[in-house]
């Protein structure tokens, strides 16, 4: 009779580790969100599947069940502080929920074993982007006057929003940075044009693991809770940190992890044996990290060399206008 009863404790412990680790997978998420702007599904993903023991789908489908409220919020945040333009919302953000739905769709049908490589790959190649992009530092750009064509944003947005479902996250990676990187637009509009969009992104890809995997959904409810309260207990810390820490050795730092957490699963899948991949978890955490610091070096660099490009001109204005008060006077 007594075993039926430590099994029932094992297997409610379990659960409750396995809540645990899906919370602390929300506040990592938002302690990276909060500090690079982007980041929150490829984060909370790749702990829930690597730590929680959650599939593929189970992952995404509850990391965008979650999103919704929080897209929702920031998006109305950004509405209410001028941030959002809405042309580019609806040429972005319309493609975008048809990818996401796809996504979703394909996610849904596919099984564990076949879908875990495939969510790996996709995060893996996000975690390199986001390592490659932020090694480069800080680059100011001068807002070019010419928009983007409706043409690219709906590309950007439809290739971005099925990534996102897929990968479990990946729409702030894909699409922030790529019109961040053109400089076509202020960063404050591209950042609250862009989140405001993910809202319809996300309430897309919702619909698609609704109706692909209804019962999975529902069961996972107490996960969805679960991250969401790891999400807002890091929110106040998140809005702290971001003025202690450094974005762009932060980005370097959480792209390296992802990549060494999901490139391995990869490689498994492909054949490549124990040593190997410890030799390549290695090589990954040395690159990346090089690279971050290299990042984190040229954006130092970049930022003395704006602040003494800028009291250079400063100088110039006050000498011109001073001379200018000279010739004034002279001719007086």
């Amino acid at each position: 009779r007594r075993t039926p009863s430590h099994t029932q404790r094992f297997k409610n412990m379990n659960r409750m580790v396995t809540l645990i680790l899906i919370a602390v997978a929300g506040l990592a998420g938002q302690l990276v969100d909060g500090g690079l702007g982007m980041g929150f599904g490829v984060t909370s993903t790749t702990i829930l599947i690597m730590l929680a023991g959650l599939g593929p789908a189970q992952a995404s489908a509850v990391v965008h069940t979650a999103e919704l409220g929080t897209t929702l919020v920031s998006g109305f945040s950004h509405w209410k502080f001028g941030n959002v333009d809405w042309r580019v919302v609806a040429a972005i953000g319309i493609p975008g929920s048809i990818g996401a739905f796809a996504g979703a769709t394909v996610l849904s049908n596919l099984s564990t074993e076949a879908a875990k490589p495939i969510m790996s790959l996709i995060l893996a190649a996000i975690g390199i982007n986001l390592i490659w992009r932020f090694s480069r530092g800080i680059i100011r750009r001068q807002a070019a006057a010419k928009p983007h064509s409706a043409p690219f944003l709906g590309v950007l947005g439809i290739f971005g929003g099925f990534i996102d479902a897929t990968g479990g996250g990946g729409w702030g990676p894909v699409t922030t940075s790529t019109l961040l990187s053109a400089g076509r637009s202020e960063p404050r509009r591209i950042v609250g044009t862009v989140n405001t969009a993910e809202f319809f992104v996300t309430a897309a890809a919702t619909a698609g693991f609704v109706i692909g995997m209804w019962e999975d959904l529902v069961a996972n409810l107490s996960a969805v809770l679960a991250l969401l309260i790891g999400g807002v207990i890091a929110a106040p810390l998140a809005a702290w940190l971001v003025t202690r820490l450094n974005p762009i050795l932060l980005g370097g730092v959480v792209g390296t992890l992802i990549v060494t957490l999901n490139l391995p699963v990869v490689l498994k899948a492909l054949g490549v044996g124990a040593s190997a991949l410890v030799f390549v978890r290695v090589a990954v955490i040395v690159v990346g990290l090089a690279l971050a610091i290299r990042g984190w070096k040229k954006a130092r660099e970049n930022s003395r060399a704006a602040a003494e490009k800028e009291g250079a001109s400063q100088s110039k204005g006050e000498v011109t206008q001073a001379s200018a008060s000279a010739s004034v006077s002279a001719t007086r």
